[in-house]
């Protein structure tokens, strides 16, 4: 049985996506998301936190993302994390979570109003 593995983040894209197509044919987007978050510390002063996040985009979806997000737009993503693992040229762990998108909300230049894809 799985086990529930859901998110749902807003942001906005800070790079321009890179687009690929695998060795077995499929289509691959990749694009970075800063996701802000604004709370009050204990001295009750704004604060912001930022966090970068890797989204990845599959099949007709990462052709989509490819075509039509770009640097500074506003997305709202659902999809699922997947923890990435490896070693570095040094022999060392590394890793890292991805957010694999199942769906893509973005904000058009036009229009404030979200659009799917």
């Amino acid at each position: 049985m799985n086990n529930l593995n859901s998110i749902l983040i807003e942001g906005n894209v800070t790079k321009d996506p890179d687009i690929f197509v695998t060795t077995n044919g499929n289509s691959l987007c990749k694009f970075p998301i800063a996701s802000n978050r604004i709370y009050r510390n204990k001295e009750q002063e704004l604060t912001e936190e930022t966090s970068f996040i890797l989204i990845e985009t599959w099949g007709g979806l990462a052709e989509h993302c490819g075509t039509y997000l770009l640097k500074g737009q506003r997305v709202r993503i659902v999809g699922r994390l997947k923890q990435e693992r490896w070693e570095n040229e040094e022999n060392q762990h590394r890793e890292r979570f991805v957010i694999v998108a199942e769906h893509v909300e973005f904000q058009s230049e036009h229009s404030p109003q979200l659009q799917t894809i």
